[in-house]
């Protein structure tokens, strides 16, 4: 009798638990789904969606991986799952993404270059304006844009709008990384200047193609490899006093592509190529197939950086070939003692940062745990990663230890840094003139940014944005654009297309709609210079 009352009373209690049990979910889902995007859930932040291109897939997985976020981690507490888009298809993933509005909590992009401008997602409600955020809640990145009055003109849209947490560059050694790359030892070996006019390369190039600079005793020499996409960016180009894209000149957007010195550009790149001077094969090089023609002794020049071509491939080639040498030459001019028009030397902030999408539940909490990068502790932690493994401090400078200078395994410093920081690429925080310091430290390096610092740049465009209204339209005709645009340049260079077409290629360019974007990219320029 007392067993039949106790199972009873057992079955009873289970009853009572499962409809407690019930009543709790259904208050919990009703509170869930009560919450607005955007509020702050009752409970601290403890993980992140976060979307970013993995810009160093030869040395890290994902970015979990890395030392400066493991670390973090353990400071704040929050766990960061990183999605990496596939590289070659980032771009439409992106589109994609923002287009479906399934979103992540944050996305760190290129924002200056998507269609409309950023300013044009806000306004579609799928990332966060934070300007009140960053007064109420980010004191350390207030801090560095109140002390830095033109970079807080850099980082805002037209309508004054801050629309993600800014990858800054600190000083101006760390704004010139970038150009033309030659074997320095190819010249010393056949007694060849650094070349600084058209006709000097053309010297370099032919000697390097007809000399065996390499010393194998075969014509397996490649003088020079372009970029399928940006071509020879402006280093070539630049001559003329045009870019491949939009420039400014005295206050008057241009676009190069279009401007009868473009065609003198394109013939000398096809009279190269026809002579063997630019590497037949570039269309199909991708960077595993440069690293390749680098270390196999065959590649005379191509456009590189002071980090990861420059250092990297010395100490690659330091046990294969002692000899191997390479420095930066600046950008070519057509007459000799002539300021290049361009040189490579950017703003301090490039449009990469850090935006804060509406489907972030904890944005406060997201905006604390991005400001910690601007702050002394996380400025530290993402430029120099680890004190004791990383860097030391030397009478206060942050020092970088033999574990990245020169690593034991023999993995070069682009490769051993990538591990432990993001400060070799870009990222919501501010890049350290220390860590330019050392990472450009090599005498080939530091001629290298000195030639390149060379030139007035006084043409270069700020990073503008159109208007929402202008947006679609301008993405529109761009799209068109630069898709014809790549396709008929590889065509002339290669001369599958002969130069002759090159009126019809610029009036069908005309046709598809560059004089309004010129328009829309002017106003552009004017709205920037007045904010």
């Amino acid at each position: 009798m007392w067993k039949r009352a106790t199972k009873r009373s057992a079955i009873v209690m289970s009853i009572l638990l499962l409809l407690i049990v019930s009543v709790l979910i259904g208050c919990r889902s009703s509170e869930e789904v009560d919450k607005q995007p955007g509020e702050s859930n009752d409970e601290s932040l403890t993980s992140l969606s976060y979307f970013t291109i993995n810009n160093r897939p030869d040395s890290l997985k994902n970015y979990n991986e890395m030392a400066a976020y493991k670390k973090l981690e353990e400071i704040t507490g929050v766990k960061v799952d990183f999605k990496h888009p596939a590289s070659a298809e980032s771009t439409q993933q992106f589109n994609l993404m923002m287009a479906a509005g399934d979103l992540p909590d944050v996305i760190e992009w290129g924002w200056s270059g998507v269609a409309g401008g950023p300013e044009k997602y806000i306004k579609e409600k799928k990332i966060v304006k934070l300007n009140d955020y960053i007064d109420k809640h980010a004191p350390n990145l207030k801090k560095v844009l109140d002390e830095n009055p033109e970079w807080k003109k850099m980082i805002m849209t037209d309508d004054g709008s801050i629309y993600s947490f800014p990858f800054l560059r600190q000083d101006e050694v760390n704004m010139t990384f970038f150009g033309p790359v030659l074997r320095k030892d190819w010249l010393e070996k056949l007694g060849l200047e650094m070349p600084e006019t058209i006709d000097d390369w053309h010297t370099v190039l032919t000697a390097f193609k007809e000399k065996d600079p390499n010393g194998n005793g075969k014509a397996d020499e490649i003088p020079l490899l372009i970029n399928k996409d940006n071509f020879t960016f402006n280093a070539f180009v630049g001559a003329w006093g045009i870019t491949n894209g939009f420039y400014q000149v005295d206050g008057k957007v241009e676009y190069g592509p279009i401007q009868p010195q473009y065609k003198e550009y394109l013939t000398l790149m096809n009279d190269w190529y026809e002579e063997g001077l630019i590497d037949h094969e570039y269309i199909a090089t991708d960077s595993k197939l440069q690293d390749a023609k680098v270390t196999n002794n065959q590649l005379g020049a191509f456009i590189g950086y002071t980090g990861s071509s420059i250092m990297r491939y010395m100490q690659l080639m330091a046990d294969k070939n002692s000899d191997f040498s390479l420095t930066g030459a600046t950008y070519p001019v057509h007459k000799e003692g002539e300021v290049p028009p361009f040189n490579q030397a950017e703003k301090a902030y490039n449009g990469i940062g850090a935006a804060i999408t509406t489907s972030n539940e904890n944005i406060e909490e997201t905006v604390k745990w991005l400001d910690y990068k601007y702050g002394e502790e996380g400025h530290m932690l993402f430029n120099f990663g680890i004190e004791g493994e990383s860097y030391e401090l030397v009478e206060d400078y942050p020092t970088y230890t033999e574990k990245i200078i020169k690593n034991p395994e023999g993995v070069s410093m682009s490769d051993a840094l990538a591990k432990y920081v993001p400060a070799g690429w870009s990222g919501p925080f501010v890049q350290a003139k220390a860590y330019a310091e050392q990472y450009t430290s090599m005498p080939e390096q530091q001629e290298s940014i000195k030639n390149w610092k060379k030139g007035s740049n006084e043409r270069a465009m700020p990073i503008v944005t159109p208007t929402q209204e202008d947006s679609t339209e301008y993405a529109s005709i761009m799209n068109d654009v630069g898709t014809y645009k790549s396709e008929m340049i590889n065509k002339f260079i290669t001369g599958e297309e002969p130069l002759s077409k090159f009126d019809e290629f610029a009036e069908t360019i005309k046709a598809m709609g560059i004089d309004r974007a010129l328009e829309i990219q002017q106003a552009a320029l004017e709205r920037y210079n007045k904010r």
